[in-house]
């Protein structure tokens, strides 16, 4: 391999090395998902900087230039991370749909239980009517009705942040 070669590979594993760690030291990447590429630029560095290793595999692989020997490698661990983040998505999209049949749930018992006090309400206000009706109709003076309920005040909702 040529030298100029090999030190573009070893800057550009190195390159990866670094904006690898530095996403983890932002959090802005997991660390779980950070293992994965540090094992791929770490292999790859290693193939980089040693040369005999990397022709012995292009050799085995039946790739004539060890070079094209790295990238076959490194498209090849490119391609795993692609099904590791596959299998993730997939996981959170089902995820995702639970939390959301979930969510409808909770608000529809929550819809229910605000509408019940109010039917309870205007049940009362008919069977109050319909007693003050059939006491009129009997000639006996309607008694007072008893106070209805109190409502519950309504929970204010709060965003997601």
């Amino acid at each position: 391999m040529e030298l100029r070669l090999q030190l573009v590979a070893v800057a550009a594993t190195v390159g990866l090395l670094f904006i690898v760690l530095e996403l983890v030291r932002r959090r802005k990447l997991l660390e779980r998902y950070a293992l994965l590429w540090l094992l791929s630029a770490l292999v790859l560095l290693g193939l980089a900087v040693w040369r005999g290793l990397l022709e012995h595999v292009a050799a085995a692989l039946g790739i004539f230039y060890a070079p094209s020997a790295l990238f076959v490698i490194a498209f090849g661990f490119i391609l795993v991370l692609l099904l590791h983040f596959s299998i993730a998505i997939s996981r959170l999209a089902d995820q995702s749909k639970v939390l959301a049949q979930r969510l409808a749930l909770l608000e529809e018992r929550e819809r229910e239980a605000r509408e019940l006090p109010a039917a309870a309400e205007a049940h009362h206000a008919v069977a109050s009517e319909m007693r003050a009706a059939a006491a009129g109709a009997q000639g006996i003076a309607p008694a007072d009705p008893p106070p209805p309920a109190k409502r519950q005040p309504e929970r204010e909702r709060v965003a997601p942040s």
